[in-house]
């Protein structure tokens, strides 16, 4: 990796924030346990992945069109989560893989 691809990856995470930033309080919040919470669970793609700019265009286009977040999204933040990332492979995963030797579902 050079300095200018780390370069490049600063700046497309400051607009990815500047976008956060312009939602409304009630989608932030929202934004901000579902960040925490993927990062925790660990999909490989998720710092280089559409994942993240791919929720912050569905909140752009709630907010559009009136609805609050959790009608979008449901009572269960980690449920919703979860679904987004059913069929990606998690570091949590590839770890059970490794310990076992048998071949998960990120192995498939």
């Amino acid at each position: 990796m050079s300095i200018q691809d780390v370069i490049e990856g600063k700046r497309q995470w400051r607009a990815h924030m500047a976008r956060v930033k312009a939602l409304p309080p009630d989608y932030r919040i929202v934004y901000k346990e579902m960040q925490r919470y993927l990062f925790k669970v660990g999909p490989v793609d998720l710092p280089d992945g559409p994942l993240l700019p791919g929720i912050v265009d569905f909140f752009e286009e709630g907010v559009a069109a009136g609805k609050g977040v959790m009608e979008l999204i449901g009572d269960d933040v980690a449920a919703f989560c979860d679904d987004l990332i059913k069929d990606s492979p998690t570091y949590a995963e590839i770890y059970q893989e490794s310990r076992s030797g048998e071949p998960g579902p990120a192995g498939k």
